[in-house]
């Protein structure tokens, strides 16, 4: 049976190719990315751009310049992109700290603290985060729907999670959550999330934009499949970043043209920034393909102002890149004066539509209040893409079948939450709203922590999950970083680690300016450990720098 199924995937996929190898050579409307060598835009090139932003941008993503061996599905050798990918948030340091943790089970007391606090990644429910009550009544339903007509079933489940469960199940395959289901993601699960976003923006959403996926990093992984053909290909990526961006290009054999975040005032984005190393890597011969934003940032955990987001939709538009917006904090905004907006709300705000801008937005069921990272849920929404590349999107996604029907499922219900009169409404807003002001009060404990620590400047939380302090080692520290073969922030991470039994991630592995050093740490674990880790940070930093004093 499946040597069958493998035949008749292989002869189709031949099949796509040859009938796309056909049109390559047949076309007579080559893009201005399609030429023998990577293209690079003259000064006259792009100032002519400059000057017509009111006219089409050409499509950034044609079937000639996306990545060629999705066109023809082949399998190829890896090795060298898998010995560059990195990922610094899972690497040598908690590798340590796993360690540990096994030998102070096997032997408490062998170290000089009690338990690993893992201040590392974003993973809530890790660190004790309750999961939201409405969600997981619905799943529990959805996963053992026979409890559904049990009488019992009424006095457990709220009357709105049952009502749910039997709309989601009427369109799920066999209403199993054990079966496939169509490519992008359940159809009826999709029109709820397109509706949530419809609600979100105030734009139409359309539920065929939408590819659910395993959380959001597999749709990240899917357009730098699409958009790097080869190390002649870039992509615009902020500096400090999220190691999923700089692992995806180096597995996917890119080129990451690094812009660098300006630390003195908030880690703003300033678009001269971004056409200075636009141009930087044009003059190396690389071909900039899109521009990755994350928006609330990670791990810098800064919000883009509105007209910021739109000074960038501009350059994306003038420069025709695809704008790949990672929204997962979206929900994780802690100042006033800061407010989510959506690229694609500000893209159409600026009366940007499909024929303008390239736009994908990643969002997870991973982050925000909900913090469901082992349920693997999440999406992109891609607009602004021809018929023919949405059809190789579709073909990448068929190859791992589908996504996780649970996963599917949480998505929907992170972006249709219970509403005014649903009889849970109450309650899910307790729950949410109790979650986020928490997480505010830890992100401004740990902020004035660092602040008060001498050599350590951190700005201010106004997002997501992290801070992003400087710290300003000593010459002897750094020195003896040296000689440990070791960055200087790694190092200081290693002996917090072993002093302390605290896990915060180097900023090394994130990127930063050279000659700076910073390290990440999470706002997740709950506030009745929050003073011991500010108190264990305090003393360690208090002797290491008394030790390493120049």
């Amino acid at each position: 049976m499946r040597k069958s199924v493998a035949g008749r995937l292989k002869n189709a996929l031949a099949l796509s190719y040859q009938q796309n190898h056909r049109r390559w050579f047949l076309s007579s409307s080559h893009s201005r990315f399609f030429s023998s060598s990577p293209p690079v835009l003259d000064s006259a090139a792009s100032t002519s751009m400059a000057n017509s932003s009111s006219s089409p941008s050409p499509s950034p993503l044609t079937l000639q310049t996306i990545n060629p061996k999705v066109v023809r599905s082949s399998v190829t050798a890896l090795h060298f992109q898998v010995l560059k990918c990195e990922y610094a948030v899972r690497g040598e340091i908690v590798t340590l700290a796993q360690r540990l943790q096994e030998e102070l089970q096997k032997n408490p007391g062998s170290h000089p603290f009690d338990e690993i606090l893992y201040c590392n990644i974003g993973n809530p429910q890790s660190l004790g985060q309750q999961p939201i009550t409405f969600f997981r009544e619905v799943l529990a339903l959805c996963d053992h729907p026979a409890i559904l007509d049990k009488s019992e079933t009424q006095g457990l489940f709220s009357a709105d999670a049952i009502e749910r469960a039997w709309q989601i199940l009427d369109q799920i395959p066999g209403r199993a959550t054990g079966a496939y289901s169509h490519s992008q993601g359940i159809k009826g699960l999709r029109d709820a999330i397109a509706a949530g976003i419809e609600a979100r923006d105030g734009y139409p959403a359309n539920p065929n934009d939408i590819f659910l996926t395993d959380g959001a990093s597999p749709a990240v992984h899917m357009m730098m499949q699409l958009l790097i053909r080869s190390e002649k290909d870039g992509i615009l990526c902020p500096i400090p970043q999220y190691p999923l961006y700089s692992a995806s290009i180096a597995l996917h054999g890119g080129t990451l043209v690094p812009y660098y975040l300006d630390e003195a005032s908030g880690w703003g984005l300033e678009t001269f920034e971004l056409k200075k190393q636009l141009e930087a890597a044009k003059s190396k011969g690389i071909s900039v393909r899109a521009l990755v934003v994350i928006n609330p940032g990670n791990p810098t955990g800064q919000v883009l102002a509105e007209g910021n987001q739109r000074d960038i939709v501009e350059f994306c538009k003038q420069e025709g890149l695809v704008l790949l917006a990672d929204e997962v904090y979206q929900e994780n905004v802690y100042v006033p004066d800061k407010e989510f907006h959506s690229f694609k709300k500000v893209s159409r705000s600026m009366g940007y539509g499909e024929e303008d801008i390239a736009l994908v937005s990643f969002q997870s069921v991973s982050k925000g209040y909900y913090g469901e990272c082992g349920k693997r849920g999440g999406y992109m929404e891609v607009t602004g893409f021809s018929a023919d590349i949405r059809e190789q999107i579709y073909k990448v996604a068929s190859v791992n079948l589908c996504s996780n029907i649970s996963g599917q499922i949480l998505a929907s219900l992170v972006m249709s939450p219970p509403k005014v009169g649903d009889e849970s409404y109450e309650s899910y807003r307790a729950e949410r709203d109790g979650i986020l002001s928490s997480l505010a009060r830890r992100a401004k404990t740990l902020e004035d922590a660092f602040n008060n620590l001498e050599g350590i400047t951190c700005n201010k939380a106004e997002g997501a999950m992290y801070l992003f302090p400087c710290i300003n080692l000593p010459q002897k520290a750094i020195k003896a970083a040296e000689a440990a073969k070791t960055a200087p922030d790694a190092f200081y991470a290693h002996r917090l680690l072993n002093a302390t039994g605290i896990v915060f991630v180097p900023g090394s592995g994130f990127g930063q300016v050279p000659g700076t050093w910073h390290f990440r740490c999470t706002i997740l674990p709950q506030e009745d450990k929050i003073p011991a880790i500010v108190s264990r940070l305090t003393d360690f930093h208090k002797g290491f720098m008394d030790e390493f004093r120049d």
